[in-house]
């Protein structure tokens, strides 16, 4: 029986996949000097130990697969942005021009995502749930919109978490992104639901 191990690793992986997730989104931002590798190591040697071995409980092994998926789709898009980062590219994570900076007018076809994070119940995860309603507003700031109360942005992401659960998805990622200076607000499913766009 591995239950009192598992429970415990799995507590230890899902703090590390959020301690990942903030690291990765300081680092793309320019609030950290190099990758986050001690942590993502750490995380890492946990999914590896309990991929090659046999899981007994039913709700562990789901928890766990569901961590594991969670961390593939995010290593997929952390490792892109590097890549694209060492190649003197835009690539996914492309960071913001400074506050006081004036936006560019004629750049055509502009596309910058400028965060990622993925729930399972916001109102459980509200330093999340502020950190992305702090990201699409200054978004929203920069591209001339109007910034919205948060209880309403609040309703919607909790509203298009319960939607996207509802086709198969247990967690959903949202990312904030600006295209050809407009606000790009969407929600996907992680296991693979379509995506959808959250208009605030």
């Amino acid at each position: 029986m591995n239950e009192p191990e598992i429970a415990g690793d799995l507590t230890q992986l899902t703090t590390g996949l959020k301690q990942l997730e903030a690291e990765y989104n300081m680092f793309f931002a320019g609030r950290l000097p190099r990758p986050p590798w001690e942590t993502r190591s750490r995380v890492d040697a946990i999914l590896k130990r309990w991929g090659r071995r046999r899981i007994d409980a039913s709700v562990d092994r789901f928890r766990f697969q569901t961590l594991q998926a969670r961390y593939s789709a995010f290593a997929d898009l952390w490792d892109r942005g590097q890549r694209a980062r060492e190649e003197g590219r835009p690539g996914p994570f492309a960071r913001a021009p400074p506050r006081d900076a004036t936006p560019k007018k004629d750049t055509p076809h502009e596309h910058r995502i400028l965060h990622v994070t993925a729930f399972r119940d916001p109102l459980r995860e509200m330093d999340k749930l502020h950190a992305l309603y702090d990201s699409l507003m200054d978004a929203r700031r920069e591209a001339g919109d109007d910034v919205v109360p948060f209880h309403r942005f609040a309703t919607l992401v909790k509203e298009q978490v319960i939607k996207l659960r509802d086709t198969g998805s247990p967690e959903v990622a949202f990312r904030v992104a600006l295209k050809d200076g407009k606000v790009n607000f969407t929600a996907r499913g992680l296991k693979g639901a379509p995506s959808d766009n959250a208009e605030c």
